[in-house]
């Protein structure tokens, strides 16, 4: 038998399900409603997906109708529905596909009295719902790429996400964390994909917490997260559609929050927090391109200053000759050692940016190009530190803002100070010795029990198909090990290479 012999087990069970076994399994999912009620004996129930309807369709357009229009027959049939409710798109049909179909488009199902063969698909979508022009992804930007993004309303953002993945194995489960402010917490993954002990996991932990207001998604990452000492984050928080849906493809979990943008994704590695969604949108050869120039930057940004101290203050023979001369004069008249120039410049950087994220758009673009300029030329001609440093401590601070992930990059701005300190104390040891410290604690962390820096610690080599670089797609035909998911191959290889012309 061949390894993807499952596709076509997968078929046939679609083709002998029947209409009660299609609802037992929708009924898993939170957002999968039901209506029953009785009008001149006749007993009708209405299931519909509420992530998915308009709610004002759904009053205005069926029940209003089948509660005033229907009493005044003598007798009912589902072929009579169509000439009564004043609805474009209805259909009466037996087929279970097609109705698994159009209930995950947004129609709901009618039944009459407890008719389990036939029903009245009735379309009730809201095409219009989660488009509004005002919820782009305003903090995570991309160029090439859908632009829409998540928003405060946690219904919005499960509608989005049943637009995407058409599927009835994606399950949202429902429950409330805050004892005053009652929050609607939803946790989606897809049934037959993730691995049941992560999703028992992620739902054990958001059980167990006892808080008064959940304002936001973020803290719930915090009072679930594995080590919340740890200030390096643990999952991945986007306000991206695509990102959210790819990571619930690869077989991990999201956690909503009613009043948050933004989502909650794990378990995440290291290297989902360098990963862009423009990676996947460019060739691959392009995509992996990038990613290592963002792990580059990130690897500049974090060392370009220890160095510089430690080269200064212990480590003169590693000046090349050419370059000690323009050291020397720019160091001339600065009268501070290396720690306090580097720690001037790099506090001065981190008011900026502090400054800037606080004020209005267009002053804080005039803030941070005038401050920038205005102090740093002025520290230059005061002697307070040497132009060198200046040019340093400018390309840290850009190589920073490569990271797509804002929390990654907070962590990125502030491990650069203890192995500063390091630095000053031990020289090139001291930046040996807190990058020995800094992988002991990534090896020690874990996220919904998965390690932090895998594929490189536990070791899979099947996995660096998507870390570091990003491989064609006929590659990424497996699903990370790391994950454990139930079903570990996205597709057939061997049908996603076939590329025939127009007269084959």
């Amino acid at each position: 038998m061949s390894i993807f012999s499952f596709f076509k087990k997968n078929k046939s069970k679609e083709k002998t399900k029947t209409l009660p076994q299609l609802l037992n399994e929708l009924k898993q999912s939170s957002d999968f409603a039901n209506i029953q009620f009785e009008t001149r004996g006749n007993h009708i129930s209405i299931y519909y997906f509420d992530s998915l309807i308009d709610p004002k369709l759904l009053q205005q357009n069926v029940l209003c109708h089948l509660q005033n229009d229907v009493p005044g027959r003598s007798s009912l049939s589902l072929d009579d529905l169509p000439q009564i409710l004043p609805v474009q798109r209805i259909e009466v049909t037996d087929n279970v596909e097609t109705i698994e179909t159009k209930l995950l488009k947004g129609f709901a199902m009618l039944q009459l009295n407890e008719n389990k063969r036939r029903c009245v698909l009735i379309n009730l979508a809201s095409e219009n719902l989660g488009l509004r022009p005002n919820n782009d992804s305003e903090n995570e930007f991309s160029v090439v790429g859908p632009k829409v993004g998540f928003v405060e309303n946690i219904g919005t953002n499960l509608h989005l996400i049943r637009r995407q993945l058409v599927t009835p194995n994606l399950i949202f489960r429902e429950m409330t964390i805050g004892s005053m402010s009652k929050t609607k917490v939803v946790v989606a993954y897809i049934d037959g994909i993730t691995n049941e002990q992560t999703v028992q996991t992620v739902v054990q932990r958001l059980n167990d917490i006892e808080f008064d207001i959940v304002f936001d998604n973020s803290l719930l990452d915090q009072m679930i997260s594995d080590n919340s000492s740890s200030p390096f984050p643990l999952f991945v928080s986007t306000e991206r559609i695509d990102r959210v849906v790819y990571a619930l493809v690869e077989g991990q979990v999201a956690i909503f929050a009613d009043g948050s943008p933004y989502v909650i994704t794990g378990p995440s590695t290291l290297f989902h927090f360098f990963t862009s969604p423009e990676d996947y949108y460019l060739p691959w050869i392009l995509g992996s391109f990038f990613r290592l120039i963002r792990i580059f930057g990130v690897m500049f940004s974090t060392l370009a200053s220890p160095i510089y101290v430690a080269v200064l203050t212990y480590h003169y023979e590693m000046i090349p000759k050419d370059l000690l001369g323009p050291i020397i004069f720019s160091r001339s008249n600065v009268p501070f050692p290396p720690i306090l120039e580097v720690l001037f410049l790099e506090i001065t950087i981190e008011l900026l940016r502090e400054a800037g994220a606080r004020l209005p758009t267009k002053v804080a673009q005039t803030l941070g190009i005038v401050g920038g300029i205005v102090i740093g030329q002025a520290s230059v001609e005061a002697a307070l530190t040497s132009n060198v440093l200046l040019i340093i401590v400018a390309l840290a601070a850009l190589a920073s803002f490569t990271t797509p992930i804002f929390k990654m990059s907070n962590t990125i701005r502030f491990i650069r100070f203890p192995i500063i300190f390091f630095a000053t104390f031990w020289g090139g040891v001291g930046i040996v010795f807190a990058i020995c410290l800094l992988l002991i604690h990534l090896g020690r962390l874990q996220s919904f029990g998965s390690p932090y820096l895998v594929p490189f610690y536990p070791l899979r080599r099947k996995d660096f198909v998507d870390s570091l670089v990003r491989s064609s797609y006929s590659g990424t035909v497996r699903r990370p090990s790391y994950l454990r998911p139930r079903t570990f191959w996205r597709y057939d290889p061997k049908k996603a290479k076939q590329k025939k012309d127009i007269d084959e």
